[in-house]
């Protein structure tokens, strides 16, 4: 395992008091994940510089070794995203009815929900709750996956409505009016489903705040568009029409 400090992102991605191995090993794979954005980011920017200096060759060789990270910060952000999924849905901790977004990075939320109406729609359920947190421990309070949400509920033209707590949005799988149906009762140690606490009451979690902000910084890190790479390949095509080089 590598001897580089990682960037504990946990805390904040969880929906329940997650154990140490678990929180490890989400943080191990989105550092992962950012060290691979960083390699990635290195290899485009010397790639344009050798391009500007003349050496093509070397311009292509770290554009397709920027490339080869850019393929492995996607692996390890898949394991991640698959991982805490796995984590904040398990049977014991969402209703059936529920989806925790807690963790995702924003488009990885979109590609779940995406999935999961569908595969709700199919066995005929007729709404869905969507767990997207209220933003507490993000920058400006200001949410980042509530927006995507609503975006993707438009696009597929369903109804939705903010919930009670403003964490959660319930969503009309059936295309009508999106009217929240009476709270039933829950089994203990449900928190992803119907809340059992106030509404309004936060579940706090260790190191929560910073976690949640350096989650943002390696999203915002990774997701950088790949205009050096464009560039790059493309100056790289020009070159070829113009010489060959060995």
């Amino acid at each position: 395992m590598s001897s580089i400090p990682m960037t504990r992102l946990g805390g904040g991605a969880f929906n329940h008091s997650p154990s140490n191995d678990a929180e490890a090993e989400y943080d191990r794979l989105r550092d992962l994940a950012r060290q691979e954005a960083a390699k990635r980011n290195s290899c485009f920017d010397r790639a344009h510089q050798a391009y500007e200096r003349g050496d093509g060759a070397e311009a292509k060789e770290l554009s397709n070794e920027g490339k080869r990270h850019a393929a492995k910060m996607d692996e390890y952000n898949k394991q991640a995203s698959d991982y805490i999924f796995r984590e904040n849905n398990a049977v014991d901790r969402v209703a059936d009815d529920t989806i925790d977004l807690h963790g995702q990075f924003v488009e990885e939320a979109e590609d779940i929900l995406e999935n999961r109406i569908r595969y709700a729609q199919q066995h005929g359920q007729s709404h869905l709750h969507v767990i997207v947190g209220k933003g507490n421990h993000s920058t400006d309070h200001v949410q980042k996956l509530k927006p995507r949400v609503e975006q993707v509920c438009r696009e597929l033209g369903l109804q939705y409505a903010t919930e009670d707590n403003a964490g959660r949005i319930y969503v009309n799988l059936q295309g009508g009016e999106a009217v929240m149906p009476p709270l039933p009762s829950q089994p203990s140690g449900h928190h992803g489903g119907y809340e059992s606490r106030p509404h309004g009451q936060q579940q706090q979690h260790h190191g929560g705040r910073q976690s949640q902000h350096h989650q943002q910084q390696h999203q915002q890190q990774q997701e950088q568009p790949d205009e050096i790479e464009k560039f790059v390949s493309k100056l790289v095509r020009k070159l070829g029409d113009c010489c060959v080089v060995m």
